[in-house]
């Protein structure tokens, strides 16, 4: 069974963006992307907020092309061009267009159906409104949070209160040279 696993950037605070959803201050640079191209080569398939899916969308299809592009913007740029993408979007109904598929309703059974399709695991970017919609129907199954050395003070949170706890087990850890510390979890159920 494909599993699915979350990445998460977000501040020592806990905060994914500042208030207005900027990235602005987070520590980048191409260690960080190397570190997330590894993630990738375990996947094959991408899943979204409709925000984070727009955001990445006009960006990310057109970066290996660019002049100058380093070989970590090439690799993800080309595995973000090839891996079906799915959609949380209820603003954006269900039109599929190409690779691009568009979830608005019954998430929990489209998303178990993706899981128990071959293939490998299946990754989840960002996506604050998703990702707490996901928790609350129990469908991520591990998650790596990088954590950057910066404290926002405000901003959009990871994760907001919950009803319910869910327990954690560390599989991993990294760090990078830059101060930025990455933390692998299981859920566990």
């Amino acid at each position: 069974m494909r599993e699915l696993t979350l990445i998460v950037q977000t501040s020592l605070d806990g905060f994914v963006a500042g208030p207005n959803g900027e990235f602005d201050n987070f520590i980048g640079g191409e260690e960080n992307l190397e570190f997330v191209c590894s993630l990738t080569e375990d996947s094959d398939a991408a899943l979204f907020g409709r925000v984070s899916y727009q955001l990445l969308d006009n960006n990310w299809p057109y970066v290996a092309n660019k002049p100058g592009a380093t070989q970590n913007e090439i690799k993800y740029s080309n595995w973000y061009n090839t891996v079906p993408k799915f959609v949380l979007s209820k603003s954006l109904g269900d039109n599929n267009s190409g690779n691009t598929h568009f979830f608005s309703n019954n998430i929990d059974k489209k998303i178990n159906d993706l899981k128990l399709q071959p293939g490998k695991n299946i990754l989840i970017f960002g996506s604050p409104t998703a990702v707490h919609s996901l928790f609350d129907l129990n469908l991520v199954d591990s998650f790596w949070i990088i954590v950057h050395p910066v404290i926002f003070g405000q901003g959009i949170p990871f994760l907001r209160n919950r009803k319910n706890t869910i327990k954690l087990g560390l599989l991993a850890s990294k760090q990078l040279s830059n101060g930025t510390l990455c933390y692998n979890y299981s859920v566990t159920r």
